[in-house]
């Protein structure tokens, strides 16, 4: 099967838990997903079902939206509420102040990730050396925030709650550490939730419970999208039979045998039909007077 199924991530699961539990349901080995949740963090997790998921390297929306609680005058080794309490500080922050260092971390930045994250280093995954005491430096990485919304603060119990817009990549813990830091008082992560990834929200997820008590014709028909859903703001082009038979083969497609109610423009990626069912993506070689393949669907979606 084909396709994508977005899950409402439940608290306490990995994203490799959550990959485990679908090959089961699904049958099916060849699955991947959109952005790592950490364990503390549940939301929206798109799941790419069969040959979906070597789409994925050609999605052009890549943005998440988070919503974080975070503890002011705190600090822990994995820079959530779940660490190892490093510090503990008593501060009497204000909104003001809280609002103002904000505007900080709006934009293209660099961010350090924590050593509690899935990313390897020489080989070995900066969570395993955390786990053993060990702390390595790590590579600044350029992400983008592209807003921090104030969804409340509590100036007596100092907590907030804030939701970002932003690019792939970014570490939430992360940010409320930085936060923290230039506030001069520390502040750690207590909860997350991602509510959009990838241009999917929570209105197309489902839970994990309500997914396991769910027949696979029931689950196809009303929540696996199809391959084309990562794709939304490309155009589309039909193609003959013999086409999708010379593109399917790697061959590159005419510009002139090719009918559109559009222009087909140089370096753009467009959406390949045929009789109604996605084959696959292309790439226009005006210079060549070409569609050329990037990537075809392998087995026809039902």
């Amino acid at each position: 099967m084909n396709g994508i199924i977005i899950i409402d991530k439940p608290k306490n699961y990995t994203s490799f838990d959550i990959i485990a539990i679908l090959r089961k349901k699904f049958n099916q080995k060849k699955l991947g997903h959109m952005g790592t949740l950490d364990p503390i963090a549940t939301g929206v997790l798109p799941i790419l079902l069969g040959d979906t998921a070597k789409f994925q390297i050609f999605t052009e929306n890549n943005k998440k939206e988070y919503i974080a609680k975070m503890e002011l005058g705190l600090t822990t080794d994995t820079l959530d509420s779940e660490g190892k309490i490093l510090s503990k500080t008593e501060c009497n922050i204000t909104k003001k102040e809280f609002k103002s260092v904000l505007n900080n971390f709006v934009g293209k930045i660099e961010q350090v990730p924590p050593m509690f994250s899935a990313i390897k280093q020489n080989g070995k995954k900066l969570c395993d050396l955390a786990r053993k005491g060990i702390e390595v430096e790590r590579e600044k990485r350029k992400i983008e925030i592209t807003s921090i919304e104030i969804l409340n603060f509590d100036e007596i119990n100092q907590t907030a709650c804030i939701k970002i817009k932003c690019s792939c990549g970014t570490y939430i813990r992360s940010l409320c550490d930085d936060i923290g830091k230039i506030l001069g008082c520390g502040a750690v992560m207590t909860e997350l939730r991602r509510t959009e990834s990838n241009g999917f929200l929570q209105k197309d997820s489902i839970t994990l419970e309500k997914l396991c008590n769910l027949t696979l014709n029931e689950l196809e028909e009303n929540y696996i999208l199809p391959t084309e859903y990562l794709f939304k703001n490309l155009k589309s082009v039909n193609i003959s039979e013999a086409q999708e038979k010379r593109f399917r083969n790697g061959g590159a497609l005419s510009l002139d045998r090719i009918y559109s109610d559009f222009t087909l423009k140089n370096n753009k990626n467009v959406k390949l039909y045929s009789k109604n069912k996605f084959v696959g993506l292309g790439y226009i070689d005006s210079t060549e007077k070409e569609i050329k393949v990037l990537k075809c669907l392998k087995s026809m979606q039902n």
